[in-house]
């Protein structure tokens, strides 16, 4: 059995992954806290320390989704820093231990976001796109995406949009308004949002894990991205709930600060790498993508 090396794997997406891989593949989770991760994983789940990790001639696959929530806190200089940190310090790190291994992994994906592209309107965004907004997303995610395409193997970089789960993430902290008949647009809703259900999240990473043709940087967005006014109403109409307040731009701007050029401005970004290289999305729409969900 091909064994695989996940970083990141406690969190939103990494927990649904190692449901879908682990009766394919060994797995064995990166932690800080190996006794946590292996209580929240299970038993048949092997974990270690970064620093344990003396060598990786025994993995087939590195899987690399470790990094600091971008829109949890507010951007201090110190959150930045921290940021930065999570995502470039344990992807150096691996792409050090890929390149001096006897026997190198067969595929190392790593994350990304669709930040990479700053604000961009509503311009269709694909990965060959390289009119880069110069804002602090942007810079986090192009410095991450750089030290993973050092790695001597085939690398992967999964530019990941907003993703859709009832159990965390995103849609977890937009609903409760919604649900309060308190929910609508941000500002003036025009900004686009790039969203994936976690289903075709996670099959999207087995994708590139078993698809030896696939190579360099690929939008984990639907091919149906959406204006944050478009999703608010089918948010609130998947939820039985209205959709009449709008939350002002000065309003989100006091609360969250820099960080709120996450939700103020968006980007237009479609899939077109996937799509070319035979992926099918399960869940192409928003209607489609809500209406699995369990909220």
């Amino acid at each position: 059995m091909q064994h695989v090396l996940i970083s990141g794997g406690t969190g939103l997406i990494g927990r649904r992954l190692i449901k879908n891989l682990q009766d394919k593949y060994k797995i064995t989770v990166i932690s800080r806290d190996p006794s946590r991760a292996k209580r929240l994983l299970g038993d048949n789940i092997g974990t270690v320390s970064l620093g344990e990790i003396s060598h990786i001639n025994d993995y087939s696959a590195i899987i690399n989704l470790a990094g600091e929530p971008i829109a949890d806190k507010r951007w201090t200089d110190n959150q930045k820093q921290v940021i930065c940190d999570s995502r470039w310090d344990i992807t150096t790190r691996l792409v050090d231990l890929i390149n001096n291994a006897r026997d190198k992994p067969e595929v190392f994906i790593s994350g990304s976001a669709v930040g990479v592209y700053g604000r961009q309107g509503d311009t269709p965004i694909d990965e060959d796109f390289e009119d880069y907004h110069d804002e602090f997303s942007s810079q986090v995610c192009r410095k991450w995406e750089s030290i993973a395409l050092s790695a001597q193997t085939r690398v992967c970089i999964a530019r990941t949009g907003i993703v859709l789960d009832e159990n965390g993430g995103a849609l977890a902290k937009m609903i409760m308004p919604f649900r309060l008949g308190l929910g609508g647009p941000i500002s003036a809703g025009t900004q686009f949002m790039s969203w994936i259900h976690i289903e075709d999240m996670v099959k999207a990473l087995e994708f590139m894990l078993t698809n030896g043709k696939c190579k360099g940087p690929y939008n984990f967005t639907a091919p149906n991205p959406n204006t944050n006014a478009f999703f608010s109403i089918k948010l609130a109409k998947r939820l039985d709930r209205p959709c009449i307040f709008r939350v002002p731009k000065v309003v989100i701007k006091t609360l969250m600060g820099e960080s709120s050029d996450l939700v103020l401005y968006g980007q237009k970004v479609l899939p077109e790498r996937l799509m070319a290289a035979g992926f099918t999305f399960s869940y192409p729409t928003l209607e489609e993508a809500l209406n699995a969900l369990d909220i």
